[in-house]
């Protein structure tokens, strides 16, 4: 499988990078996990067909991290000319904050019945799921966005996909990334605790248990970006692409 980093950028544009947004392509189809508010832009740059994405799975529901949702949808109606379905799967509450955010970008959209088969699945922390082919285990994080906020396990093809989402250390994430191929974590600060992010020294304490095969650094704050990777990881930046 591959994974290439459409946006790895926090909610501020530090480094100039488009928000979350990780293009995962195998063998039995291309799915998307997050879609912040940027990356409708980030898939046309990088030439990656919406069309193409069976599903788009969500971490939690800020701006930067499912903000390019109604935009997505609007060009799968207009311009794109979607058929086939898709699948929308993210936390509880996720049908009716998706609705608000159509309706404050663009009135009346939420409104409008898409030409193709649109499911939104509310994924339930603690709970592994099928969805469009994925396996899915959804795992509550520290980090308010007034829906629960979830780091993802992701089983596709014999591969294990682990996402942290945006948190602050939790022990939760052991069990979340454990033996993972790829664990993606937030990065946004080292040595100082912010709420609800990630102080990236927690992090390293814990890689050794977590096992992950690699692991991956993403939506850095300025201060990660003008670093070196700490040992055992690797810094994402947009448009890299891992093989898993």
């Amino acid at each position: 499988m591959k994974l290439t980093f459409l946006g790895c950028g926090d909610a501020f544009g530090s480094g100039g990078r488009f928000n979350t947004c990780f293009h995962v392509e195998g063998a039995t189809g291309q799915f998307l996990v997050d879609c912040g508010a940027s990356s409708l832009i980030a898939l046309r740059r990088s030439g990656v067909d919406p069309n193409a994405i069976g599903a788009i799975f969500l971490s939690h529901l800020h701006g930067d991290h499912f903000g390019g949702l109604p935009f997505f949808l609007l060009d799968a109606q207009f311009m794109s000319r979607r058929r086939a379905p898709l699948t929308i799967a993210g936390p509880e509450g996720l049908p009716a904050r998706l609705r608000e955010l159509q309706e404050a970008l663009f009135p009346r959209s939420s409104e409008t019945r898409p030409k193709f088969e649109l499911n939104l699945v509310e994924l339930p922390a603690g709970e592994r799921r099928e969805v469009a082919g994925v396996a899915v285990t959804p795992v509550a994080m520290d980090h308010f966005s007034g829906t629960p906020s979830n780091a993802l396990r992701l089983e596709s093809e014999g591969r294990i996909l682990a996402y942290s989402g945006d948190t602050a250390w939790t022990e939760a994430l052991i069990a979340a990334a454990r033996g993972a191929d790829l664990f993606i974590c937030e990065a946004s600060f080292r040595g100082r605790k912010v709420s609800g992010h990630m102080d990236v020294d927690d992090l390293l304490a814990h890689l050794a248990e977590i096992g992950a095969k690699r692991t991956v650094l993403t939506h850095m704050g300025d201060e990660m970006l003008a670093q070196s990777a700490p040992e055992g990881t690797v810094k994402a930046h947009d448009d890299l692409e891992i093989a898993f």
